[in-house]
């Protein structure tokens, strides 16, 4: 379930398969996928749901699927054409891969067919990126050692990477805490993957780092992830107990990353083994404020005309019914911003990370990108007024940096996130020497 910023653009809706390749998509099943998005584009959402399997039919009616639609459509822009097409087979099911060219932004609608071509998954995700990760300029040669590990929570168990300076015998862990939707242990975003950047010039510094895959990366079939305490919260601090537990570690840190960096205040607190906190592009206002602002900006980045128009007003009643105090936990998701459920916003409406951040007495270290237009410089403008004064805290912000902390020119736009890119060295020698000072 995609959250928060919107950067990736997932909207988590059904799926039940491994993970295992087999032989080629059938012509028939590449074609029904072609035209049920003709369906979408002519917007007759009926006709499409007539492709659905019997559970997908049941869970998606059509409202829904026109509600997507309508979200994907004021978030990347009008389509406007279908670029290519990819397949993929996973034991009983056919996966087609439709890249799509909106105004803003390019997008895979991801659907999966089952044996009797029906759809049983839908997703929109960023396409695959044409050009593969490089390894950043500061990457060195044998100076770290990497080791599989696994966060555990309950029965969660979530792959992740230990990265380790070589011949050090003692060294500062810093454990990463993803952003929205269900990012891998690198937080992937097209060809760009932030925490591996981080990892390895972290590592060249004599830090060690812990990535982890996220549990809605991980339990893609599950949709019970309602609070953010189950999405993020519970795991990150099971992976502060593993950092604990790592021969060698001399202190821990949490690095979060926009979601993550939200919800870091909460985090942290009660846990007493911490000896700092970082903060990268953390919003300190409400998320379905942030929501409504970045519609507003991705809007005006194509001009706002009347079918915009129309569907600014659709989110802002959903935005509305959130801060409704008659939200109850039985309020339909189909009413609500991208399809979150009511929980959600329930727990986020009793949380308040200003209040939280200023009863911590750890040490905290906030950076933004002044480019962002997901998080902005007035999220940063109010930490810095509340946070004024207090000896514990640092903060900075980057003229060139957007989102990701990679740099640009002018305004930030989504389609920034395929460029291949890297974290700039001196964000990471900024955090170094941060660290070193406490």
């Amino acid at each position: 379930m995609k959250i928060e910023t919107l950067q990736y653009y997932f909207l988590f809706i059904f799926i039940l398969f491994p993970t295992t390749l087999l032989s080629q998509v059938p012509g028939e099943t590449v074609q029904k996928a072609k035209d049920f998005l003709i369906l979408l584009e002519n917007n007759q959402f009926d006709e499409a749901t007539n492709y659905f399997a019997p559970i997908v039919y049941n869970q998606l009616p059509a409202s829904r699927l026109q509600q997507i639609w309508t979200q994907i459509n004021s978030q990347a822009g009008k389509f406007e054409k279908l670029l290519r097409i990819r397949t993929e087979t996973l034991k009983s099911w056919n996966v087609v891969f439709l890249t799509c060219k909106f105004e803003r932004s390019l997008l895979d609608l991801k659907l999966v067919f089952t044996a009797e071509d029906q759809i049983t998954g839908i997703f929109f995700v960023p396409p695959k990126p044409e050009t593969e990760y490089q390894l950043p300029p500061y990457y060195k040669k044998d100076i770290y050692v990497e080791t599989r590990v696994k966060v555990i929570t309950g029965t969660y168990e979530l792959p992740g990477i230990l990265t380790i300076p070589r011949d050090k015998e003692s060294f500062p862990l810093v454990i990463f805490v993803h952003g929205s939707g269900p990012n891998d242990h690198d937080e992937s975003i097209g060809p760009n993957k932030p925490f591996k950047d981080l990892a390895i010039g972290l590592a060249s510094l004599g830090i060690a780092s812990l990535r982890y895959d996220k549990r809605t990366f991980v339990y893609k079939e599950q949709d019970d992830f309602i609070t953010p305490e189950q999405e993020t919260i519970e795991d990150a601090r099971s992976a502060v107990n593993l950092a604990l537990q790592t021969n060698g570690v001399s202190s821990v840190f949490i690095l979060g990353h926009s979601l993550g960096a939200y919800l870091l205040p909460r985090i942290a607190t009660g846990q007493k083994n911490l000896e700092g906190i970082i903060m990268m592009a953390g919003n300190a206002r409400p998320l379905e404020d942030l929501i409504l602002e970045q519609m507003d900006y991705l809007t005006s980045q194509g001009g706002i005309n009347g079918e915009a128009q129309q569907k600014m007003e659709e989110i802002r009643k959903q935005i509305d019914q959130v801060k409704d105090k008659t939200l109850t936990e039985d309020t339909m998701r189909e009413n609500l911003p991208l399809g979150i459920p009511a929980s959600y916003w329930l727990y986020l409406r009793k949380y308040d990370p200003v209040k939280t951040m200023k009863k911590l007495k750890l040490p905290v270290f906030l950076l933004q990108g002044e480019r962002d237009y997901q998080v902005t410089m007035k999220d940063y403008e109010i930490w810095q007024k509340a946070l004024s004064g207090k000896k514990h805290v640092s903060l900075k912000s980057y003229r060139k940096l957007n989102h990701l902390f990679m740099e640009g020119e002018g305004k930030s736009v989504p389609e920034e996130y395929n460029k291949p890119s890297h974290i700039p060295f001196y964000v990471i020698q900024d955090i170094a020497e941060w660290i070193e000072k406490q």
